[in-house]
Parts: structure tokens; sequence; C-alpha cells
């Protein structure tokens, strides 16, 4: 498995993670500090044996500090990972609503496929884009957009 810690974000792809580790490192991110897994779990509306298992997964690549019975918070690395998610996310709900869809039904869509587009596909959306700021779920930053 691969150790973020030893990885720059010019090295990220953005398809290490399964859709649903993704989807914990984004809440980690919006709430900040450390969340109790039970919060954890309410929030994505899994079991909280589900929760723990994959806090420790996290944790064990080292984008999550855990402590049982107390929680979980991202580490550096993982902080620097979610912000490319969340960014990742904004520029794909700003392309889909273009097409017409609502604010609602871009984020919607997005969630469903997010994890499956490499950060290179996403550099050249942004681009193309012309690096908006903001985006259909939030503001775009472009520290790890690769403008080349």
């Amino acid at each position: 498995m691969l150790d973020y810690c030893m990885f720059s974000m010019k090295e990220i792809t953005g398809l290490e993670l399964s859709p649903k580790k993704v989807e914990y490192l984004k809440l980690l991110f919006r709430k900040g500090g450390v969340v109790r897994t039970t919060d954890i779990s309410s929030s994505l509306k899994v079991d909280p044996s589900t929760t723990t298992k994959t806090i420790s997964d996290l944790a064990s690549i080292g984008l999550v500090d855990y402590t049982p019975y107390r929680g979980a918070e991202l580490t550096e690395a993982g902080r620097k990972y979610a912000e490319f998610l969340v960014n990742r996310h904004n520029i794909l709900t700003l392309m889909l609503s273009h097409y017409g869809l609502s604010s609602e039904e871009t984020c919607e869509e997005v969630s469903r496929f997010e994890s499956f587009v490499s950060r290179s596909a996403i550099d050249k959306i942004c681009c193309s884009m012309g690096h908006p700021s903001v985006g259909g779920c939030g503001r775009i930053d472009h520290a790890f957009c690769d403008v080349s």
C-alpha cells in the first residue's frame, strides 16, 4: 500500500483511494479537528465497525491520526490530499453545471464518479475552464494544479 507521507502532491494521481475512503477524507476535512468515529458513522450512514476499519486503514497509510475512543483527524499529508479531493469535486461540479444540472444534481452526480477521475484529467479540465476560483460546491484552490 502507498505511504503518502513519502510522496509529494506532484506524485499523487488521485486514483489511489477507493470512493468510500475519499468520502471519509472529505468528511474529516470539512469537519476539521478531531472527529469522533460515531459522528463519522452517523454522517456517512455506515456501521461503526466499518468506520473504525476504514479510519484504521487510512491511519496505516499516514493520512489520518486515530486514537480509539477519542476520534480521528487528518495528518498534514491527509489534509493536503483531502484539499485535492475537495478541489477535484468542485471542478467537476462546475463542469457539469455547464450542462444544465442544478447545484444539487451536480454534487450528487460527481459524488458517483469523482474517485475515477485522475489528477491529470482534473488539471486539464481546470485549465480548459480558465482556472476558475469557485466551483459548484465551493472554492477552488490551484495550489496543486499542474498548469503546463
